[in-house]
């Protein structure tokens, strides 16, 4: 991306939430179908890559069914957007108020029992909203990882909107956050990952609706060095103003096997949670990005392979 995209690409976000959060919500919700709905009849590249992901998780889905998909899809996704711009101007009854999880007892009789909990999540739903109900209603503070983004004043804007939301931002480069992890786990804290897709290329290769993915090891990895729980949650929103959840229950460390071994089990157990909640909220996922292994690498596409609407199999 050149410089100047980068300025743009900076300046479109810092208007966001500077102009968006003072918006009535009626106004912001408005606003989000309406930018939904004309990048959805645009066709590009990441509507295009929406449907095809959809197509793994509803694979008998005619392509009028997926097209109703990547529309709800993109007006979800948007809703993310609206909601996270605004964030930082909710109040905390607005917080505490918008987050319904169900089997919140694993989470809390985690924190209670001192041995510390990694929560795992796919990209489902608004996994900051999440989190911000966490440390309001909760009133429990946790660390999590931010990806490195160009222009560097954009992943600055992403670690102040977090940190004000009181989450501990680490850069996912770097080398120095899987220790730091580590440390907040064994004294008993909470750790707050998104976890279907992996960002380094070396992740765990697991089966993902019938094919296979890569996703991080780092959840797993945690969870067996430090003791700590492995939770996954999943994350949808219906027809409220009030996103729903799932605390499902954990993911045990085996009890025989190598360490790499009990990476890759744990890892898949993840997986499979994950994929629970995507089959039941496929809208809700916001996935616009290629994640099983047959679209990262052409070599390892099925023959005859396509995507919907004539998007070939990369």
């Amino acid at each position: 991306m050149s410089r100047a995209a980068d300025k743009l690409t900076d300046a479109l976000y810092g208007v966001g939430w500077s102009t968006v959060k003072k918006l009535p919500e009626p106004a912001a919700v408005r606003l989000g179908r309406g930018i939904a709905d004309l990048a959805w009849k645009r066709r590009g590249k990441g509507v295009l890559r929406l449907e095809a992901n959809y197509a793994r998780v509803v694979p008998d889905a005619t392509p009028q069914r997926l097209a109703e998909l990547s529309k709800a899809g993109m007006r979800s996704y948007m809703r993310y957007w609206m909601e996270s711009f605004r964030l930082p101007a909710w109040s905390e009854d607005r917080i505490k108020n918008g987050f319904t999880p169900q089997d919140l007892h694993h989470l809390t009789d985690g924190l209670d029992s001192g041995r510390g909990v990694v929560l795992a999540l796919p990209h489902l739903g608004n996994w900051d909203l999440a989190g911000a109900w966490v440390t309001t209603k909760l009133k429990t503070p946790f660390t999590t990882v931010q990806e490195r983004q160009k222009p560097e004043s954009l992943y600055d804007r992403f670690v102040a909107y977090r940190s004000g939301l009181g989450m501990e931002v680490l850069p996912h480069t770097g080398g120095s956050a899987f220790g730091t992890l580590a440390r907040r786990l064994r004294a008993g804290g909470l750790v707050c990952l998104v976890a279907d897709r992996d960002l380094s290329a070396s992740g765990v290769e697991v089966k993902f609706f019938g094919e296979t993915a890569r996703m991080p090891a780092g959840p797993a990895a945690l969870a067996q060095q430090t003791g700590a729980l492995l939770l996954p949650v999943t994350l949808w929103y219906d027809a409220s103003p009030v996103m729903r959840g799932r605390v499902h229950p954990p993911v045990e460390v085996p009890a025989t096997g190598t360490r790499a071994e009990k990476t890759a089990a744990m890892t898949q157990e993840l997986a499979d949670a994950f994929a629970t909640g995507i089959a039941e909220h496929p809208e809700d996922w916001h996935m616009l990005q290629r994640l099983w292994l047959a679209d990262l690498d052409p070599a390892k596409a099925p023959r005859a392979a396509a995507g919907p609407r004539g998007e070939g199999t990369p």
